[in-house]
């Protein structure tokens, strides 16, 4: 038989309200007493039902975390980094992966009010921006993370995107570089920002950047693939490749092998993100480097601060992103 609350209070020599009290935090209760109620819980081995919990107002201590490909290892590690925050504050995270479509955005949304979720974190561009706007007249609270919408108002934790882009454009350039492809996830506000950080930079040497070297493509392998072969099929091919994710850039390593395209000897790459891709790849990928722990940390923190204060205003953190050196890289002012 299933224990229940009834159980822990008459071992534990309590009221069923203390030991209430004891399990949403609430009231006023000794030190001994919650002692007492958290030992025979421990004890018992006694699990509170989150659903019981939901219904009757209180929180369920679960946090839904919609990501577009959790086959991505930069969303693979923030998934991780956000568990792992999460436990610290004593929340779990139910994590949902849209694959970029807009009926299992929905399909999520649905479940995770079903399951009577605290709060949730949103790392995937939005579908449909009209179904979250609908989450916040229901008053949940939402976090954008990795991602902004002016519209939107909601706590935003993200890297700069633009900094990020330039710079890898400015890296670029310190080479010796100047004629640069770009492929770069389009489709998402990260990868727009990234390629107008890039810009930047070249605009600074007043260098412009040819269109034909700028293709889009998902951080999808059989996309990321056609993109790095439309590259090194052009006449006049890059002496270097800017990619916005670290798994664009580790595919094109891969195809460039093997069209016998030495990296970075015939053309350098550098990525974005320092995921594991960039630690495996050969040579070694020169990257962008998005503080994922950071990022996590302060997105559980600030939706908790939500979860207790609903009417809470918005705020946006950015944090900056780095510069990790390692061999895709050709220094031409040494040859």
């Amino acid at each position: 038989m299933k224990l229940t609350i009834y159980d822990v209070a008459e071992k534990a020599g309590v009221s069923i309200a203390t030991v209430s009290k004891v399990l949403n935090n609430t009231g006023r209760i000794s030190n001994k007493t919650r002692n007492r109620v958290m030992e025979i819980m421990q004890e018992l081995e006694y699990q509170p039902s989150s659903v019981a919990a939901a219904l009757t107002g209180k929180k369920t201590f679960t946090i839904g975390v919609l990501v577009p490909d959790i086959a991505n290892p930069f969303f693979a590690e923030v998934a991780r980094a956000l568990e792992n925050s999460a436990r610290e504050t004593g929340y779990a995270i139910i994590l949902c992966s849209t694959d970029y479509q807009r009926e299992r955005e929905q399909d999520y949304l649905e479940l995770l009010l079903k399951k009577q979720v605290d709060g949730i974190i949103i790392a995937t561009e939005p579908k449909d921006w009209k179904v979250f706007k609908k989450l916040q007249s229901k008053s949940i609270p939402l976090l954008m993370f990795s991602i902004d919408h002016p519209s939107f108002a909601s706590h935003v934790v993200t890297t700069d995107d633009v900094r990020g882009g330039y710079l890898a454009g400015r890296y670029l350039l310190d080479k010796g570089h100047t004629k640069i492809a770009v492929i770069a996830e389009l489709n998402r506000a990260s990868g727009v920002l990234r390629l107008q950080g890039f810009k930047h930079s070249l605009a600074d040497e007043r260098i412009h950047l040819d269109e034909n070297y700028v293709v889009h493509s998902k951080s999808k392998i059989e996309e990321a693939k056609a993109a790095a072969r439309q590259i090194l099929k052009l006449e006049v091919k890059p002496t270097a490749v800017f990619a916005s994710t670290d798994l664009i850039a580790a595919i094109f390593i891969n195809e460039a092998r093997k069209a016998n395209v030495a990296i970075p000897h015939d053309i350098s790459v550098i990525g974005f993100d320092n995921t594991i891709h960039a630690e495996l790849a050969d040579p070694g990928l020169t990257t962008i480097a998005q503080p994922i722990e950071e990022l996590a940390h302060y997105a559980i923190q600030k939706l908790l601060l939500s979860i207790g204060n609903p009417d809470m205003p918005g705020h946006r953190i950015m944090l900056a992103p780095e510069l990790i050196e390692r061999h895709s890289v050709r220094d031409l002012n040494e040859s």
